[in-house]
């Protein structure tokens, strides 16, 4: 009987441990749910907006966004709408350095395989930033230019690339569409005179961000294939990082 009253009690004293770990991953998996969704929102997200998204009430609401903004990763501005805040560049940034260190190998064995300069780019609001830039090692003549550079999403294939790496949208260009049917896009003198761009978007699921290689050139044909070993390359760095 003692024993009995024994095992009780540890099952009784376990249970709430149990609980609160439950309770505390459900809040944990609620505030990330809701940092997406405000740091994705244009033009920020009310409480209301924010409790109607998570399903849950204005005051849990309140109380995870509270958290979320004296974490600065949020900001209540003052038409009070709560928009992504600084504290979401360092974990911006510490993304984009995991996936650089992952491409940078492959997209040097790239680079000298095509003989030209190839990029990884990802998106930043409405604009393409190079991430990283490898230029082949053979000393050639080849185009290059400074990572960190951007330009906007509208032009260049690795502009049209990012877009495509995103959900699609009824009223998107229709290079965006025509890069999801074709899983690449080309252009030409779209961002520099006279220089013929090539880019394939990366898997969003597995880089986080929207990303793509990027191939940059004078000529008009690079050595090889070059759409089939720019997607190669894409497949090996989102198995890097899965």
């Amino acid at each position: 009987m003692a024993q009995h009253q024994t095992d009780a009690a540890r099952a009784a004293d376990s249970q709430p441990a149990q609980s609160s770990r439950t309770a505390g991953s459900q809040t944990l998996a609620r505030g990330l749910e809701v940092l997406r969704a405000v740091a994705a929102a244009p033009d920020g997200m009310a409480v209301a907006d924010v409790a109607a998204n998570a399903g849950v009430h204005r005051t849990v609401a309140y109380r995870l966004l509270n958290t979320l903004e004296d974490a600065r990763l949020i900001h209540r501005g003052g038409d009070g709408r709560y928009r992504g805040a600084a504290g979401l560049l360092s974990l911006s940034s510490a993304a984009h350095s995991s996936l650089a260190a992952a491409a940078r190998p492959v997209l040097r064995g790239l680079a000298d395989q095509l003989g030209s300069t190839v990029s990884l780019l990802v998106r930043q609001g409405q604009e393409a930033v190079a991430l990283a830039v490898i230029s082949p090692a053979d000393g050639t003549y080849h185009v290059t230019f400074s990572e960190g550079s951007t330009h906007p999403l509208t032009r260049g294939a690795a502009g049209h690339a990012l877009l495509a790496a995103a959900p699609g949208s009824a009223d998107e260009a229709e290079s965006v569409t025509r890069v999801r049917q074709l899983g690449f896009a080309s252009t030409y003198g779209e961002v520099e005179p006279n220089m013929h761009g090539l880019a394939v978007p990366l898997d969003a699921a597995a880089t986080g961000v929207p990303a793509c290689l990027n191939v940059i050139s004078a000529r008009s044909d690079a050595a090889g294939n070059p759409v089939a070993l720019l997607q190669s390359a894409a497949s090996r760095i989102a198995a890097l990082l899965r």
